[in-house]
């Protein structure tokens, strides 16, 4: 695994800054006795802990023991798999086309045939930040965003995908629409997507 930063973050958390959050996340799923929480980003995972219990020390010495071997990140794992249906008739889909160079048919079969998984969260309750290796389009986000993008928008920028869980402004690519809750306070857990869950897209019959 590539060498890691790690810096003190507060005096209860280290912040790991990687190129690579979903091998790193994945490597840290059994923290031990005192580590509270572990918050993956777009190029950094949190480590929060009770110093009550457990020192920074032996906090940064199972990190380091942990990633010493990449953690096995692929199709074969157990990590839960969401599917979700989309309609793909977004108001920006002709433009995404053209803008990745391809025509639609073939961005919507790229889009469903990309092994996406959700990376960290973040945004609004509920957004999970989407990547896939083998999603080929890195598409910018809109120059003027829109004030308000419905529920269940399905979404492209840069290189993610995402799921609007609820009407909100945003500047992404907008190519379809899920009736899926993504988000459901009454719900265990609350959000569809978390991370490490690998997600599947489907064209709506």
């Amino acid at each position: 695994m590539t060498p890691l930063t790690v810096r003190p973050f507060g005096p209860a958390a280290l912040l790991v800054e990687t190129p690579d959050v979903l091998a790193v996340h994945a490597a840290l799923v059994t923290p031990p006795t005192g580590v509270t929480d572990i918050v993956p980003a777009a190029a950094t995972v949190l480590v929060c802990f009770d110093s009550s219990m457990i020192t920074p020390a032996a906090v940064r010495a199972w990190i380091d023991r942990s990633t010493v071997h990449p953690a096995r990140i692929d199709e074969a794992d157990d990590a839960p798999i969401v599917e979700l249906a989309v309609r793909y008739d977004g108001p920006d889909l002709l433009a995404a086309a053209a803008a990745a160079g391809v025509p639609v048919d073939t961005l919507i079969g790229d889009h469903q045939r990309a092994r996406w998984r959700v990376a960290f969260t973040g945004f609004a309750p509920g957004f999970g930040y989407l990547v896939a290796e083998n999603w080929p389009h890195r598409l910018r986000r809109l120059a003027a965003p829109r004030t308000r993008v419905p529920v269940g928008s399905v979404a492209l920028a840069d290189g993610f995908s995402g799921v609007y869980p609820r009407a909100t402004p945003g500047g992404w690519q907008l190519i379809g629409v899920t009736d899926a809750t993504l988000f459901d306070p009454h719900r265990t857990p609350p959000a569809l997507l978390v991370p490490g869950a690998r997600v599947r897209f489907r064209k709506m019959s």
